[in-house]
């Protein structure tokens, strides 16, 4: 038996597309809200800027504007924690598997120019995002073909 300090980290498992959909929505939040915290200072237009954004693109249309919302502030509050890195990471991981890396991107830095100031430390969460995009290990696939992959091996 394995306490929870030594247990291995669970997996997530998407199993349905409208949680896919949920966790991508997250995704893009969570990289808008790790822009807007970066100065330590969430600007109301800068949250604005991450709804509009995801709007525009027609990212989240199943997401209502007000649960939008909600995701922004919680994970803006998250990202105020110490282990913010490991929240991000979390995040989206995932969603690796989409094709979302230049409208996260593109979204950051939206809302970094949102407020008409480009803080220094806005510009190292982009740097991080990008990071991130590139180094951030595939989902597994889930499904009927995921599972008999695992078992020929």
């Amino acid at each position: 038996m394995t306490d929870a300090n030594t247990s291995a980290p669970i997996e997530i498992e998407i199993t349905e597309p409208r949680s896919f959909n949920e966790q991508a929505a997250v995704a893009l939040v969570i990289a808008g809200a790790l822009v807007a915290v970066a100065d330590r200072r969430v600007s109301p237009v800068e949250r604005d800027e991450v709804i509009r954004f995801i709007r525009e693109r027609g990212l989240a249309p199943h997401i209502g504007d007000d649960r939008l919302l909600a995701m922004f502030d919680e994970l803006a509050e998250r990202l105020e924690e110490p282990d913010f890195a490991n929240v991000v990471i979390d995040t989206l991981r995932p969603v690796s598997d989409l094709p979302l890396s230049s409208h996260l991107i593109e979204l950051s830095e939206r809302v970094a120019a949102a407020d008409e100031d480009v803080h220094p430390h806005e510009v190292q969460a982009i740097k991080l995002l990008r990071l991130l995009t590139l180094v951030l290990p595939r989902a597994k696939p889930v499904g009927p073909m995921a599972v008999g992959a695992a078992s020929r091996e």
